[in-house]
């Protein structure tokens, strides 16, 4: 190698060590963009940022409430504090896009068995005919044996407003819904340990339920 190539490779493996320095210092000086987006209103405008601008920025969260499960206990949703969940909406008499949605679900209970850092929630959607023995009967139906799913019981309105308002769980979104009009959707919701909203997913689906346990697993990684 002739003189005038030798100082350009000296040239080029300082610029090179130069921006592996910046690249360095950028890296180790700010927080990472999350992989999976938040979602903080209702028409599920994704919003990739880091944990941080998340902090500041999302304001929407799951509240506060408590049900019944199939076994009779009370669950309230102190139980989920850093915690992961998936929630869905059904009811036992369904016959349409119900047994499909719980046969998917059945993925992600599979994929995080008895996992501790996971839960699935599926509220009855008609809560005054699904009583926790109704909600223990059609998880028995289904084989459904993991300690983290959880089918929960209740008052229709704080079902349904929590459904509607928190998890925006239907395709009109509805804020301006009345609660009498009767609650449908195939709607898997995922939300982080911190209550915020990470995904939305057809429940009818196989490969979005799929897509719904990597998703589990990224979140994961990060707690």
């Amino acid at each position: 190698m002739g003189f005038l190539e030798q100082k350009i490779a000296s040239q080029f493996l300082t610029a090179l060590k130069s921006l592996s320095i910046v690249f360095f210092v950028v890296s180790c000086s700010s927080s990472p963009i999350s992989e999976l987006p938040y979602y903080n209103t209702p028409d599920f405008t994704p919003l990739f940022l880091t944990e941080k601008e998340a902090a500041e920025r999302v304001s929407h969260t799951i509240p506060s409430f408590v049900f019944l499960d199939q076994n009779k206990n009370v669950f309230s949703s102190k139980t989920l504090e850093n915690k992961i969940h998936v929630a869905n909406f059904i009811f036992t008499t369904c016959s349409g896009i119900c047994p499909n949605m719980t046969s998917n679900m059945k993925i992600a209970e599979n994929a995080f068995f008895n996992d501790s850092l996971v839960k699935i929630l599926s509220f009855s959607v008609t809560p005054w005919i699904d009583d926790s023995k109704k909600l223990l009967d059609y998880a028995s139906f289904y084989q459904i044996k993991s300690n983290n799913w959880h089918f929960l019981t209740g008052d229709k309105s704080k079902i349904y407003d929590l459904a509607r308002r928190s998890y925006f769980a239907e395709e009109d979104f509805g804020f301006t819904k009345d609660s009498t009009d009767f609650l449908h959707t195939e709607h898997f919701i995922l939300v982080d340990q911190n209550k915020k909203i990470r995904g939305i997913y057809n429940g009818t689906l196989r490969l979005e339920a799929e897509q719904l346990v990597k998703d589990i697993a990224v979140l994961k990684s990060l707690l």
